[in-house]
């Protein structure tokens, strides 16, 4: 209380012991006392206790004034120091990198919201773990000359990411280390950009390429096999020769499929933009697979899972149709010992997603990474052009394709593409090569 309060209170306790005092003297309340003092005794001791009781009041309105001071200071102290942690949670919680810091056992203790983001999971799912789990490569240790590299890092959806991981003691004054701190960078989207230049690159120098090997094949081909066949007509010939003349017409058809193959795929390509609606399209092409399947007798089922009535896109009707037709190929191929086509369509934001999901052998993480290139198939026959050739008409399309495969567990080829209202405005006949597309190939991630 304040310091008046300290001498009402002094001035209260000695009334009340002056009448105590007075009240014995007069022997109005009996006293134990053995002797009784005289009225100066009584006065000198009442003298006393007044100066006793006012110097306790001052001393202690003293005490309390300096308390009160102590008690402000450490309200400012307190308060600086929350603002100060306020302010070091904010800059941590704010940073665009990730932030992950561990003790000296390496057992997760703080996680940023960056890093909760990056990672894909909650920091309540991440604390007391131990780090070096969450990543496929060894992390970089402090002291050593590797205190940063690239760890590659599976999300809980199983999309691949690329992160720069950085490395650095975590020091307490007085107490040394204590643990380490780790920067997460995301380097996924440029380590996809950079896959999506060197492709580019080679697509182009291939198709140059194809184009001129192409031409200057077809001419004496042509010329091959005309004469095989007008040898195959001649009378004379025996069985064998027939049947070797039969070998050569059927290898001049496979090189002259291989060939417009070629020239399919470096030919710059016309597109007729229109709003089309996407799930006519695609039952064409399954209805003309299911057909096909069953007069082959693949044992093959094709299931669809369409999430909405109707997709609409600015797109080239026939060219999506040899998209979803060059899909629906690979999967069919892959399952030579029968299976399921599960055939999907979900609305996205901004986007249209269709999957096209087998229950094939799958592939590996390597050809994942190269299975828009040119000459990458995977089945006996194959050119390896068919998938490159998706890539250029989706590419034109401003639209994404990418796959996700593990081995042992099936293929899905996924294709985005923006809906019609979303979509900008692409002019009619554009050319492949004047086309401006975004980041498509996320193969290696995904």
């Amino acid at each position: 209380m304040r310091r008046v309060w300290g001498y009402l209170t002094a001035a209260l306790a000695f009334i009340l012991y002056g009448i105590v005092l007075e009240l014995c003297y007069f022997q109005i309340v009996p006293s134990y006392s053995t002797t009784h003092p005289g009225i100066r005794t009584l006065q000198a001791i009442i003298f006393v206790n007044l100066f006793g009781y006012a110097a306790v009041a001052y001393l202690a309105g003293l005490l309390a004034a300096k308390l009160r001071q102590a008690d402000t200071r450490l309200e400012h102290a307190q308060g600086a120091l929350e603002n100060l942690q306020a302010l070091h949670e904010n800059i941590i919680q704010s940073t665009s990198n990730g932030l992950i810091t561990t003790g000296l056992d390496g057992r997760i203790t703080l996680v940023n919201a960056a890093a909760e983001k990056l990672l894909d999971r909650t920091e309540a799912e991440l604390l007391r773990q131990s780090i070096g789990p969450l990543f496929q490569d060894p992390l970089p240790v402090v002291g050593s000359e590797r205190t940063y590299g690239e760890m590659r890092f599976i999300a809980p959806n199983e999309f691949r990411k690329t992160f720069r991981v950085m490395v650095s003691e975590l020091n307490v004054p007085g107490r040394g280390a204590v643990g380490h701190v780790y920067t997460l960078d995301d380097l996924t989207q440029i380590r996809r950009l950079e896959r999506e230049v060197r492709m580019q690159d080679r697509l182009a120098a291939v198709g140059r390429l194809s184009a001129a090997i192409a031409h200057e094949v077809r001419n004496p081909l042509t010329s091959i096999a005309g004469s095989a066949s007008l040898l195959a007509e001649m009378p004379d010939l025996s069985e064998e020769h027939r049947r070797l003349l039969q070998i050569v017409t059927r290898e001049s058809e496979r090189l002259n499929n291989i060939i417009t193959d070629f020239l399919a795929y470096s030919r710059n390509k016309q597109y007729r933009f229109a709003n089309v609606d996407l799930i006519p399209l695609l039952e064409d092409t399954l209805i003309l697979l299911e057909h096909r399947m069953a007069a082959q007798n693949t044992g093959i089922k094709i299931e669809r899972r369409y999430s909405a009535q109707k997709t609409s896109v600015l797109a080239d009707g026939d060219r999506m149709k040899q998209v979803f037709w060059n899909f629906c190929e690979n999967a069919v191929r892959a399952m030579k010992k029968g299976g399921t086509l599960t055939v999907s369509i979900d609305e996205m934001e901004h986007e249209w997603q269709l999957s096209f999901a087998d229950t094939g052998p799958g592939m590996s993480p390597l050809m994942v990474e190269k299975i828009f290139e040119p000459f990458q198939s995977q089945f006996e026959g194959g050119t390896g052009l068919g998938l490159a050739i998706v890539y250029q008409i989706v590419q034109a399309h401003e639209g994404k394709v990418f796959v996700r495969s593990k081995p042992e567990q099936g293929c899905t080829f996924v294709l985005r593409l923006r809906k019609a209202a979303e979509a900008v405005a692409i002019t009619p006949a554009l050319s492949a090569e004047h086309a401006v597309g975004k980041p498509i190939a996320e193969g290696a991630h995904a």
